[in-house]
Parts: C-alpha cells; sequence; structure tokens
C-alpha cells in the first residue's frame, strides 16, 4: 500500500506548525522587498541580469531550488522557501521548506527547522591573519547546542543493483525504484567551551524511516527481481518501517596554529523495525577527516572563501539557507550585513576570489553492520562504492555508480583542490582505495581497489558547488560525471537515506 498521501500530510503539517511560528508582518515583508528586487528582470543591463539571476537562485524567502538528486536520477528543479523567527530567549528557528523533479520523474520534498541558542553572545569564526582576530584558530562549534527537525520523502526511478559483496559482476545489472520517508530531529552539544583544544560534541539522531522498493523502469536493463530474490538480495519482497536512534562524539580540533584540521566522529546507530525484527540491525561508522589548509589567508571579497572553509560553522542554516555564509563575518553579523545591502537577498554576493586558497585532505571512513542471529540487513540500506552512492557521495568514482554493495565498508582518500586565479573555480585531484564487505573479517586493507579522478569545482557565493569530474583507475573504464551540489554554500545537509 503507497504512503505517499500520509506522507505529504506529515510534511503539510509540519510546514503549517512551522509557518505558525513565523511572524507574518515580517514574511509579508520579505516578499514585498523581493518583489521589488525582482523588477531588476525587467533591466537589461548587466548589473540587472546579475541582480535578477541572484534574486531568482537565492532570494528570500521564495526562490529556485535545484541540486542533483541520487546518481542516475537527474537533477532537480523546483521552488524552496526560506524564513526565521527569533524568540525573546534568544532562541533562533530557521525554517527551509523545498520541492524539486527531474525529467525522469523522480522528486523529493521535505521540510526543515533549525533551532539554536545564542548562549549570551553572537556565535562567531574566527580565522588566523583575520583583522582583528585575537583567537590563533577559530572554533569548528559554538557553545549552545544545535537542534533539527526534518521530514524529507524522496522518490528514486533509477538506483542500480549488482549483487552483494567485493565479487559481484557486471552482468548481473539490475535496477528497482526507491521511496523513502524520513521524519526525525539531529542535533549536536558541545562539551567544550569554543576555545577547548578538543572541540568535543556530541551528535545523535531520532528518525524514523519508511522505505518502499519497486521494480525497475528501464527497458535497456532488467528489473531487480527478474535475477534476484529475498535470498540474494535481503528486504526485496518486504520493506519494514524503522526506528532509528544513533548517537556518536565528534572530534574538531586545529592542531599547529591551523596548519591541520581535524574532524573526526565516531557514531553508533540502531535500525529497529518494530513490525518484523528479522530486518533490524546495528551499524557503526568511523570518520576521520584531515585537512591540510595550504594557504592561510583570507579574501577581501564576501562569498568569495570557496576552499578549505568550515562548513560546520553554518550548520544552522537549512539546505536552502545560504544566510550567513561569509568567510570572515560571524554568522549573525554577515546576515546583517547582507540583510542591510539587499533584504531580498541576506547571501554572499556572486564574486570572484582575490587571492589563491587551497587544501589537502586525508579521509579514512569504515562503516561495520551488525545484524543478529535470524536477521538480515536490508540491500537498500547497504552502503555502496562505484561512482556515487544514493547520498551523491564519490567513491571509487571510475567504476559504474552503486557498483559494488554491501553492509560493510572500508575508504581510503587523498585530495588535493586549489582554486585556480582570481576565478570561482576549483581544480581537484583525488585518489580512493576502498572495498565492501559482507562479513566484518572482508573489511580488511588488503585486495584494495583503486581510482583517480581530476576535474574542476565551480563556487560562486551563495549558489550551490558544481563538480564536473572525469576518474580512472579502476578495472571497469572510466567514467565522466557533473554533478550539483543539493544545498547552497554553508546550507545544512540533508538526512542520510541510509
Amino acid at each position: 500500500m503507497s504512503r505517499t498521501p500520509g506522507l505529504i500530510l506529515l510534511l503539510t503539517l509540519t510546514a503549517a506548525t512551522a509557518m505558525a511560528q513565523v511572524d507574518r508582518n515580517r514574511v509579508e515583508r520579505d516578499f514585498r522587498v523581493e518583489k521589488k528586487s525582482l523588477g531588476e528582470c525587467g533591466k537589461f543591463t548587466l548589473g540587472g541580469l546579475e541582480s535578477c539571476g541572484q534574486t531568482l537562485v537565492m532570494g528570500q524567502p521564495i526562490h529556485m531550488a535545484f541540486g542533483s538528486l541520487a546518481p542516475q536520477n537527474g537533477t532537480g528543479f523546483g521552488l524552496a522557501f526560506v524564513e526565521h523567527k527569533d524568540f525573546i530567549s534568544e532562541w533562533r528557528d530557521g525554517f527551509n521548506f523545498d520541492a524539486v523533479a527531474s525529467l525522469n520523474g523522480s522528486w523529493r520534498a521535505g521540510g526543515y527547522i533549525k533551532a539554536y541558542k545564542l548562549a549570551g553572545k553572537t556565535p562567531h569564526e574566527e580565522f588566523p591573519g583575520a583583522k582583528g582576530s585575537t583567537h590563533k584558530t577559530g572554533p569548528f562549534f559554538n557553545t549552545a547546542p544545535l537542534f533539527g527537525f526534518y521530514s524529507q520523502s524522496i522518490s528514486l526511478n533509477r538506483v542500480d543493483y549488482f549483487g552483494l559483496g567485493p565479487d559481484s559482476t557486471p552482468l548481473d545489472h539490475t535496477t528497482y525504484g526507491f521511496s523513502e520517508n524520513i521524519t526525525g530531529m539531529d542535533g549536536v552539544i558541545p562539551l567544550s567551551g569554543s576555545m577547548a583544544p578538543a572541540k568535543l560534541a556530541l551528535v545523535g539522531e531520532l528518525n524514523g524511516r519508511f522505505p518502499s522498493v519497486r521494480g525497475g523502469s528501464e527497458s535497456s536493463i532488467p528489473s531487480i527481481g527478474e535475477l534476484f530474490n529475498e535470498a540474494t538480495a535481503p528486504g526485496l519482497t518486504h520493506q519494514a518501517a524503522y526506528f532509528e536512534p544513533a548517537a556518536g562524539i565528534r572530534i574538531n580540533p586545529a592542531l599547529f596554529k591551523d596548519h591541520i584540521r581535524l574532524n573526526y566522529l565516531l557514531q553508533f546507530q540502531q535500525f529497529i523495525a518494530p513490525g518484523n525484527s528479522s530486518y533490524s540491525f546495528r551499524r557503526w561508522n568511523g570518520d576521520f577527516s584531515h585537512e591540510i589548509p595550504l594557504r592561510s589567508i583570507l579574501p577581501k571579497q564576501v562569498g568569495a572563501h570557496y576552499y578549505g572553509g568550515r562548513a560546520s560553522l553554518y550548520a544552522h542554516n537549512g539546505p536552502d539557507d545560504c544566510t550567513g555564509s561569509s568567510s570572515n563575518m560571524a554568522p549573525a553579523k554577515a546576515a546583517a550585513a547582507a540583510a542591510k545591502a539587499d533584504p531580498a537577498r541576506p547571501c554572499p554576493i556572486i564574486s570572484t576570489t582575490e587571492k589563491l586558497e587551497g587544501s589537502i585532505t586525508l579521509r579514512a571512513f569504515i562503516s561495520e553492520s551488525f545484524a543478529g542471529r535470524g536477521s538480515l540487513v536490508p540491500f537498500y540500506f547497504s552502503p555502496t562504492i562505484g561512482g556515487s552512492d544514493i547520498n551523491g557521495t564519490a567513491m571509487l568514482a571510475s567504476y559504474p555508480d552503486y557498483r559494488f554493495r554491501g553492509p560493510d565498508l572500508l575508504l581510503f582518500r587523498g585530495t588535493l583542490e586549489h582554486s585556480l586565479g582570481k576565478l570561482p573555480v576549483g581544480l581537484l585531484f583525488s585518489a580512493d582505495e576502498g572495498k565492501i564487505g559482507v562479513r566484518r573479517d572482508d573489511v580488511s586493507i588488503d585486495h584494495l581497489r583503486h581510482t583517480f579522478t581530476a576535474g574542476a569545482t565551480i563556487h560562486a557565493g551563495g549558489l550551490p558547488v558544481i563538480y564536473l569530474l572525469f576518474a580512472w583507475g579502476g578495472k571497469e573504464g572510466t567514467h565522466a560525471t557533473a554533478n550539483v551540489s543539493p544545498s547552497l554554500l554553508g546550507g545544512g545537509s540533508r538526512p542520510s537515506l541510509f
């Protein structure tokens, strides 16, 4: 039975509840200001067209929404609504609602709320070399907790499946359709002050997941049910609803006068299927990222800090909100400055870099799933490597999308990215080594597959990041990809689909 009507009702109720908290007078004012700003669209001048374009894609309260959905499902286009409400208690709530659809009939719609407290002062970020800076390193997390609430539904008409494990073959290439609603909340609670060296924080999630699998619709590729069954694709015949609590700890220190930035996450997840415990399982993730900035200098223009930036500072934004995404201002200060300049677009202006910046990032990631006796990990919740996964994260990019799938994953990645002169363009090179396993002892450092990736990234103000990449080095050919980030630069992330 389809859950679509119930999910649409849930999203509608979420939107109605959030809008009831937003100041009606401010919303009406913002609409008036945005309408006036859109008047620039009638001026056929370079400045008028530029102003019109920025309002269309970054304006508030309504702007165009676009971004890549999962691989093989195209780029979605639609509309987004962004607003916020400040409370006397110093809490601020930000509201995001968006809906996009792609040409292949896939779509995503969701509502996202961010709530955070200023902890008696404006949250801030100061970088070495910034004028007036008194900090040797800037904090990754503020001293106050951050909470997110969301309800997101997605429907994908094509997801590829080759079987489980590292020995699956391209001859078993099949497709399926996948839909999921994720409704829940997450939170970040700092355990140390903003100046503490370790930058410790507790992170947690509490989600309800409602997945659904259907047959593939590609005429040239077999549907999953033609080659696989419940034994070779666990969860194919029955999709359980899940209650998913998760907890972890994040460590974000900046060492050696900001010459090395660490981002460590240890997380434990429980996927509890109340209606059918045979599909319940647990998972732990270890993500260890090391960033080495190649330049410790700041661009002069607002919105020009593209590479090596600290996106976690702007985690208080929703995925459609780039408010305050200035590199050298506090979020509140940057938002006020942008709003004063143009209330319809409280985002960084689209500009070019004035100084070179770059970084080297070294990452190690491991994920292992555990199912009790008589229980299985559903194939649609198993991570994949090859091309990009269902969240759009590239891993072993020279292989086809979703190429290897299994409950256990090991990945090593090195990435070099650097801006190209004064253009909002960067050059990227990365090397990956990784493997998928179906048993815990499969995850070892022997027999790793590897690929290399090179290409360009395009960053401009608050616009989504565009990746144009070419990957090679695997045993199954090469792979070219063009991907548009599903979030505005500086915006918060969407919930993971697995």
